[in-house]
């Protein structure tokens, strides 16, 4: 078995029904299975996922994970699969044939152990005017990404770190660097993230190496209720409050955790927080009025975001300001991404 395909779901029948579809269209000379993790749904999608397998080219299967969030339905798939490769997505993509093929292709050619690509819109209706139509901060709350056409070794760039919805590993990578963190990753009444980034901080401690993969790519759907403020606001808060929880056990950057060009450990805090954020606060309020007043609708709620991810952080770096400060060893390094930029 050389691809195993892992889509965690949770309530999203409907969709799902479009991205079997999409994958069923698959072609490779390789043997390949699919995996779906039914997370606690209780709309159809059991049915859904059985009435495909009975016609599906391949392998379909269904798994029950009892516990909730991502991260537990993505090991429940990973550890049933068989495949050399395992690739994971969503429930609510669609992919072009090679998709696989552009998967191994990818591992082998740039010699990774994992690397992930891009994520395009498929918009469920017209994109606000407030939303760039090109790749940027905001296309992450949508789960969209496009870091253009060169590969890009990852801890090279800040910001510059795979989706889930569109990434392939080698299965050892799994054995040397560990499961997904249940503790970490979205949950039912949250919008949790940073799992991805959890795990890439294991795989990079343990010397595994990824890159961004331009010719690896997938269209994801993105649903109407997220196509408002509202949404947006909610993402960037809940977002500070991720990355606050990645703070608590290693001085990684909250604003760009792939960053090494601070040592945290060494930085003043107030309230436990690195205390240039709050100098940034007032800049960040200032050019969100500026914005505004000039038309620049794009560039003020930019700012707005950025100032709802603080409340984020403000937020859990008070309820764990109890706990003690992470050792100064638990910082990431900066060498070692220097190293492992040359391999490529």
């Amino acid at each position: 078995m050389r691809f195993s395909v892992v889509i965690p779901t949770y309530n999203r029948a409907a969709e799902l029904r479009g991205t079997l579809k999409s994958l069923a269209h698959i072609s490779t000379p390789d043997l390949w299975e699919v995996f779906v993790v039914d997370n606690n749904s209780n709309d159809e999608t059991r049915t859904v996922v059985l009435d495909a397998a009975r016609h599906f080219p391949v392998e379909l299967h269904y798994v029950f994970e009892p516990e909730q969030g991502r991260s537990a339905a993505l090991n429940a798939g990973i550890r049933r699969s068989r495949g050399q490769i395992v690739v994971t997505t969503d429930d609510d993509v669609r992919v072009q044939p090679d998709w696989l093929e552009q998967c191994g292709a990818a591992l082998e050619t740039l010699q990774c152990d994992y690397v992930g690509g891009k994520v395009l819109p498929l918009w469920g209706a017209a994109r606000p005017a407030w939303i760039p139509d090109h790749g940027g901060k905001q296309w992450a709350v949508i789960a969209l990404l496009d870091y253009g056409p060169e590969t890009i070794p990852f801890f090279t760039q800040a910001h510059r770190v795979p989706l889930g919805v569109n990434m392939a590993f080698r299965r050892e990578a799994f054995d040397r660097a560990g499961w997904w963190d249940n503790s970490v990753g979205r949950k039912k009444g949250t919008l949790l993230g940073q799992e991805v980034r959890e795990w890439m901080a294991r795989a990079h401690r343990v010397g595994l190496r990824g890159a961004y993969a331009p010719s690896v790519a997938v269209h994801h759907v993105i649903q109407l209720d997220r196509l408002n403020k509202r949404y947006f606001r909610r993402w960037y808060y809940w977002n500070g409050i991720s990355r606050a929880l990645l703070y608590r056990h290693a001085w990684i950057d909250m604003q760009a955790p792939e960053s090494t060009d601070v040592d945290y450990s060494r930085v003043p805090h107030v309230l436990g927080v690195p205390r240039f954020y709050y100098r940034k606060a007032p800049r960040e309020l200032g050019r969100m009025l500026l914005s505004a007043w000039r038309g620049d609708r794009v560039q003020a709620f930019d700012a707005e975001l950025w100032l709802w991810f603080l409340a984020g952080v403000l937020r859990q770096r008070w309820k764990d300001r109890g706990l003690a400060r992470p050792p100064a060893a638990a910082r990431v390094h900066a060498e070692p991404q220097r190293r492992e930029a040359r391999i490529y």
